[in-house]
């Protein structure tokens, strides 16, 4: 029972011998420009890398995001790699900082949600004497927190899209579409309010 255990044990590790060399040379292959193998690469590869930022996120979604990121910046920089053995260790880091920035972006986003909640709330006014600043600063807290962070920045802080884009570490076209909506949101507010 033993040696049958063994011989086990020893075809499994004479697999996994052929497994890694399999990969190696797909690595040296892929990085000479052969696309069959680079395809092959991520075959074997992707759903380990997959699951490696699953356990790092625990959101798949956000674990696909990563490693589909972490494939450009494998392609990228795969032709610098200099041992295609060091390819598994190489692309396992790369996914772990794509997690830790997407951990990182995901903790700003709270920050600024936390701190677009603590922001002091103005005084009450009557509608009577209400002016049309404080019926644009309420209508603006009605927001929700990504549209207000949006126009406050854009409109209350004078930033240009793309700064405001950088603020909230969000695209471009993200914020254009905040703003957009936004926009709608309070011109529908404040009509009606003076009907």
């Amino acid at each position: 029972m033993s040696k049958r255990h063994g011989g086990n044990a020893l075809e499994r590790a004479g697999d996994r011998e052929s497994e890694r060399a399999f990969e190696a040379w797909l690595v040296a292959s892929a990085r000479l420009g052969d696309r069959k193998a680079f395809g092959l690469l991520v075959r074997c590869w992707h759903a380990r890398l997959v699951a490696h930022a699953w356990r790092l996120l625990g959101d798949e979604d956000g674990a696909r995001e990563a490693v589909q990121e972490a494939w450009t910046e494998i392609v990228q920089g795969l032709g610098r790699l200099q041992d295609a053995k060091a390819f598994p260790a190489w692309a396992y880091r790369i996914v772990s900082r794509r997690c830790a920035r997407q951990i990182g972006q995901a903790r700003k986003r709270r920050d600024l949600a936390r701190a677009i909640l603590a922001e002091p709330e103005a005084p009450a006014v009557p509608p009577e004497a209400a002016t049309d600043i404080d019926r644009l600063r309420g209508a603006i807290r009605q927001l929700p927190p990504g549209q207000r962070a949006a126009v406050a920045l854009f409109h209350l802080e004078e930033m240009s899209v793309a700064e405001v884009a950088v603020a909230l570490d969000v695209p471009v076209g993200t914020v254009k579409t905040r703003l957009m909506h936004a926009r709608g949101k309070l011109r529908q507010t404040l009509q009606g309010e003076e009907r």
